[in-house]
């Protein structure tokens, strides 16, 4: 399971791209560079286009740039943007997909932990995804992100 969809990874792959050039760039420019069908990569690019983070340009220089600055943008306004936010659980938010949610004796917790990651990914913008602080392996929030057996590896 995974709390980020395709598309919202994609969509992230794209936007660092154009973050990175402020002129803009085009879907073949993105595709190439990841190794990514054009048709695909134009898809959400248009997605992006219409949900206010991208905008496009016609013509021999067009393309598409970024709306926003990367501080201005948070990873769960994306999320939501997207894929209409996510659910850590089918009772979360409140929905009447659970049929057990009446008489469930986690739901409240569930739902404290979905509020969290919530708040959690409201505070990191794509800046913070695009530009992580520190030294290599440190990632977003200064969370280090080295896998475990390269810090056992290091002592």
């Amino acid at each position: 399971m995974s709390l980020m969809s395709r598309k919202v990874d994609y969509a992230l792959l794209i936007l660092s791209y154009l973050d990175g050039k402020r002129e803009g760039g085009c879907a073949r420019e993105v595709a190439d560079r990841y190794g990514l069908s054009k048709g695909f990569v134009a898809n959400i690019l248009k997605v992006l286009c219409h949900q206010g983070f991208v905008t496009s340009h016609r013509g021999v220089k067009g393309g598409y740039v970024m709306l926003r600055p990367a501080e201005e943008v948070s990873l769960a306004e994306l999320m939501e943007a997207l894929d209409e936010g996510f659910h850590l659980a089918e009772c979360t938010p409140a929905s009447d997909l659970c049929t057990l949610s009446a008489i469930c004796p986690v739901k409240g917790a569930i739902a404290d932990v979905h509020r969290r990651i919530r708040d959690v990914l409201r505070g990191v913008t794509l800046a913070d995804v695009f530009h992580p602080p520190g030294e290599p392996g440190a990632g977003l929030l200064g969370l280090n992100l080295v896998a475990p057996e390269k810090l056992l590896a290091a002592r």
